[in-house]
């Protein structure tokens, strides 16, 4: 599953948050998410505002993007009719009462939220699935969340690196395997990169579920826009995502040779008389020559025609059959 992280690149705007969710799909997304937010019932007012987005005051910024449970009924319905799953973050235990109440399918736990154990145990009292996200914790902490949430559903678990943008060597490829591993659980990744290279490679290395943010244009305002996807590479990503997913999905039986068996008989080589030969000639190698078709017999079979007589006269350059031996 691709997710369209939409977050709050909407800026507000409950227009702009439709037009997104239609952008994503019509880019590929499987799923779009969004974050919410309930300012007063997850931040202080003099909490600071992360490294890459000071524009201003979290609590201000939070107030001023949320939206009515009216309006996200309405996002819902706006996924719905765009066929994509409608996914949101939930930042306090009053945003998953929120969420519950419109009908919200599966719940994706954020990074910063990995260590709030009270949210997670009343996310996992809704019994549904749920994507935790790893960004900015270690094992333990990621060990208390798990068993916090296994009483409630399914569980997939994603590497995150909290840097935006994350550089080449924060990815962490590693840890989807030790992930695995560990937890025995699906494994995905939230990617904070700016390309494409990390979200394939994960994607080939098992991860189920790839996230990335998404954006109109990275010159919008905001937290997220700037280290988000535009449309048209978004389209790409996707393209690429699912002919990779695609792949896996299909193994090879490298025995299986049905599908090559004309392209063989074109390619392959098969045994033929280097020159004139007449019948009754037990043919040596130096009689021998290799050349297509490979409806003949193959070239790799050569050794068990040295030594067998010809039944008749061959011109050269004739394609050896078992007829034309003794």
């Amino acid at each position: 599953m691709l997710i369209a992280e939409i977050g709050s690149v909407h800026d507000g705007s409950y227009g702009n948050a439709v037009k997104l969710i239609e952008a994503a799909a019509a880019c590929g997304a499987d799923a779009v998410k969004f974050q919410t937010h309930i300012a007063e019932a997850e931040t202080l007012a003099d909490a600071p505002s992360p490294p890459y987005f000071k524009g201003e005051p979290r609590l201000a910024y939070f107030r001023r993007t949320g939206f009515t449970p009216e309006q996200w009924r309405g996002l819902k319905a706006a996924c719905e009719a765009a066929n994509v799953v409608f996914l949101s973050s939930p930042f306090s235990i009053e945003a998953v009462d929120l969420l519950e109440e419109i009908g919200v399918g599966a719940f994706k736990i954020p990074s910063g939220e990995v260590s709030n154990i009270p949210l997670l145990e009343r996310v996992a009292a809704t019994g549904k699935p749920v994507l935790l996200s790893s960004g900015m914790s270690n094992w333990a902490e990621l060990d208390a969340a798990l068993a916090a949430l296994r009483p409630g559903g399914e569980i997939t678990v994603l590497q995150c690196s909290s840097a935006y943008p994350c550089p080449p060597e924060q990815v962490g490829l590693n840890v989807l395997a030790e992930m695995a591993q560990r937890y025995r659980l699906p494994v995905g990744y939230s990617d904070h990169t700016n390309g494409t290279a990390a979200a394939f490679a994960a994607a080939a290395l098992g991860a189920v579920v790839v996230e990335k943010h998404f954006t109109f244009s990275r010159l919008m305002y905001g937290s997220d826009a700037a280290n988000a996807m535009e449309p048209e590479a978004f389209r790409f990503f996707a393209q690429g995502l699912h002919e990779i997913w695609a792949m896996l999905a299909a193994p090879v039986d490298k025995d299986d040779i049905t599908p090559y068996r004309d392209m063989k008989q074109i390619f392959e080589k098969s045994v033929v008389t280097a020159r004139a030969l007449p019948a009754g000639t037990a043919l040596a190698r130096a009689d021998l020559a290799f050349k297509k078709p490979g409806s003949g017999i193959p070239a790799a079979r050569y050794r068990e025609i040295v030594g067998r007589r010809l039944s008749r006269a061959l011109s050269a350059d004739h394609l050896l059959l078992e007829t034309d031996l003794a």
